[in-house]
């Protein structure tokens, strides 16, 4: 599962070898500032929470079994760094039973599409989000994780993580709507600008 050259780093990591650390590090370190960056308040925040990561990865990197990809070994102690970091700032609304609510109605599938926006608008737009809606938010719909895992992971119960999620999608839906409004009335004063001249 992994490459020739990741079971030589992993060796020489279990060896405390400075220049495989460093290898393993520059292999990984961006694209886990990028998840870093989904669940800090900013990019310090993130940097911490990188930085942190890593010292766990070295500490334990003798413990990974190799039975998934090291990318995603690394990325999963990100992420719960991330959660551990954010713990004390997570305002979880009482529980909603989404089922039996105008909620669900409203996680209809919306016009709203957002393969047009940059990442880093994107970013943006989800860092809008108060830390509890934002952080189910990211484990649901971008990392994947059930609403049971997320209960387990955050000690809530499957029902918060639902009603946060469901939450955190209508408060996207409209910024995102007003991010449209925006580029229309953009798109319509350079239209009439035009004209103009």
């Amino acid at each position: 599962m992994l490459s020739k050259e990741e079971e030589h780093i992993v060796k020489g990591c279990c060896k405390s070898d400075r220049k495989s650390q460093k290898k393993l590090y520059d292999l990984f370190a961006k694209k886990m500032l990028v998840v870093a960056l989904r669940y800090a308040d900013g990019k310090q925040e993130a940097e911490d929470i990188l930085q942190e990561s890593f010292i766990k990865v070295f500490n334990y990197i003798s413990s990974f079994r190799k039975d998934c990809p090291l990318e995603n070994w690394i990325k999963k102690i990100v992420i719960n760094t991330a959660l551990n970091t954010n713990r004390s700032k997570l305002y979880l609304y009482p529980a909603v039973d989404v089922e039996n609510t105008d909620l669900k109605n409203l996680l209809a599938d919306d016009p709203y599409v957002i393969s047009s926006l940059h990442y880093e608008q994107l970013l943006e737009i989800i860092h809008q989000l108060p830390t509890s809606y934002r952080t189910i938010f990211n484990l649901y719909a971008i990392e994947g994780y059930q609403h049971n895992e997320i209960a387990a992971m955050l000690d809530i119960s499957e029902g918060t993580s639902k009603s946060q999620y469901a939450r955190a999608k209508i408060f996207l839906q409209r910024v995102l709507k007003k991010y449209e409004e925006n580029q229309e009335d953009t798109k319509s004063t350079f239209q009439k600008d035009k004209k103009v001249k």
